[in-house]
């Protein structure tokens, strides 16, 4: 299901899309069963949607000490703050599966300092939230509290990264009103 009516930008139509970006979107419609809105939003901008996911992908998808469900932990909390329809549901989805936790992600989203997280995530999320919230702020005392943590300086720039990357995603999303598929809703409830 794909409800446009929300959103201030029209979405790309599948059959006007370049196929390097068709392809993509025909894997994620095929794994997931149905296409997230976020494809279609800019699917129409060809270099955008490049760009996007490569960075997306790079953050997201490569190896890391930080789990899958970490990285979407991030996602969610900032997101919140940002009060980001799309990407606290979306991703509150994944996070959802990725921890098989059927309410981390509400947790995440209304208060990340109330959730049921251990003291190193809850590291990791004051961190991601300072770099989301007041980036300017960050100081040699934020890096030292996350090595205490165990993180290591590559896992400081990875938290940092995804929190800086899905605060630009939040805005983008919330200036045109993308509305997060309905399927996203029930997923791994």
């Amino acid at each position: 299901m794909s409800d446009q009516t929300q959103s201030l930008f029209p979405f790309a139509e599948l059959k006007d899309i370049e196929p390097d970006i068709r392809a993509r979107i025909d894997a994620v419609q095929e794994k997931a069963g149905f296409v997230p809105n976020i494809f279609l939003a800019l699917a129409g901008r060809p270099d955008e949607f490049r760009a996007f996911f490569a960075y997306h992908d790079a953050l997201m998808e490569k190896p890391s000490n930080l789990t899958a469900g970490e990285k979407e932990m991030i996602v969610v909390a900032t997101s919140g703050l940002n009060q980001c329809l799309y990407c606290v549901v979306a991703h509150g989805a994944i996070l959802r599966i990725r921890e098989k936790n059927p309410l981390i992600a509400d947790q995440l989203a209304t208060n990340y300092r109330k959730a049921d997280i251990t003291p190193r995530q809850r590291a990791m999320l004051d961190y991601a939230v300072k770099v989301s919230q007041s980036a300017q702020a960050v100081d040699q005392g934020d890096h030292q509290r996350l090595l205490d943590a165990g993180f290591t300086q590559d896992d400081i720039w990875e938290i940092g990264a995804i929190a800086a990357f899905f605060a630009m995603s939040n805005r983008l999303a919330n200036m045109s009103s993308l509305p997060p598929n309905l399927e996203f809703y029930a997923m791994g409830r």
